[in-house]
């Protein structure tokens, strides 16, 4: 995850173009991390070292792995924990920027100083959002924000859903508590029982749209109450998943029908809405949370 958010910032930053972005976000999903550059990247090798190593796979039918332990710079124990992280996203999304020479290996390292720095992150924090865990990044996306443990539960599972279901590049914005949300387009579900809570999408009809055709893998010719349909599957399916995290702590929810508005609607309830700005593709929409409160929505 953390790569969609550098990768924006060296977007917005001017650093690298939306379209090499796209290229590299592309590039990035169907490839396996080269060892050569994971060993740089965990400081187990110099890139010299794998510059030497990859030279002499060239003229050797022996892995890369294979001719690091040879020459004494890498260890077997190092080479098998290596091999676990050929999958790492970020470093996918590296590799691919290094491999198109958009960006040096040094460039990227430069660059993410910059970002900890702008965006007043820690090496914890960052360490914690390359880990893909969303169980990690969360806690460092709501730092600057009260929310009661059940939200956060909540956002947590959402963002594992539209990740897993929608989209893998997806990014979370900055998290607000508001008094009112307004937008065209919203798809919503009310849970009830132990616990009342609004759940809803609020945003521009291309965000929705993004959403129901990735989640019912299908093409919508336009913005109408077949998409807001499918969003509220999608919300459906999450709030089902939600529910059954909770009855397994003996907390009783039932969902109640979805809630669809194809005109501007608005959500009020002073101080007690949890704005959670998604990005799609770079289509923002609202998740919208209320809980235990006398929300508004007209």
């Amino acid at each position: 995850m953390f790569e969609a958010y550098f990768g924006k910032y060296l977007e917005d930053q001017g650093i690298i173009t939306k379209d090499q972005y796209q290229e590299v976000v592309v590039a990035s999903q169907n490839a396996k991390v080269k060892l050569g550059l994971l060993a740089v990247a965990e400081g187990f090798m110099t890139e010299e070292e794998a510059d030497e190593v990859n030279d002499a796979q060239h003229r050797l039918d022996k892995r890369f792995g294979d001719i690091a332990v040879s020459r004494g710079y890498l260890t077997d124990s190092q080479v098998g924990a290596l091999l676990k992280k050929q999958g790492d996203s970020y470093l996918l999304f590296v590799q691919a920027m290094v491999e198109r020479n958009i960006l040096t290996l040094e460039q990227i390292k430069d660059y993410v100083k910059e970002y900890k720095k702008a965006e007043k992150l820690s090496d914890l924090d960052v360490e914690a959002m390359k880990s893909g865990d969303i169980d990690n990044i969360i806690p460092v996306l709501l730092r600057n924000v009260i929310i009661a443990p059940i939200i956060k539960d909540y956002i947590a599972l959402s963002a594992r859903n539209i990740g897993r279901f929608i989209d893998r590049q997806f990014r979370i914005g900055d998290v607000s508590i508001v008094d009112e949300v307004s937008a065209p387009f919203v798809s919503a579900q009310v849970l009830d029982g132990d616990y009342k809570i609004f759940t809803g999408f609020f945003g521009e009809g291309t965000a929705q749209k993004l959403i129901a055709e990735a989640y019912a893998k299908e093409e919508f010719e336009e913005i109408d109450m077949d998409v807001l349909d499918a969003v509220c599957e999608f919300l459906n399916c999450n709030n089902g998943l939600f529910a059954t995290k909770l009855s397994n702590e003996y907390v009783d929810i039932d969902m109640l029908p979805p809630i669809m508005k194809d005109t501007k609607t608005s959500i009020k309830d002073e101080s007690n809405i949890v704005k959670v700005p998604i990005y799609i593709r770079d289509q923002h929409i609202d998740l919208v949370i209320c809980r235990e409160s006398k929300w508004q929505l007209d």
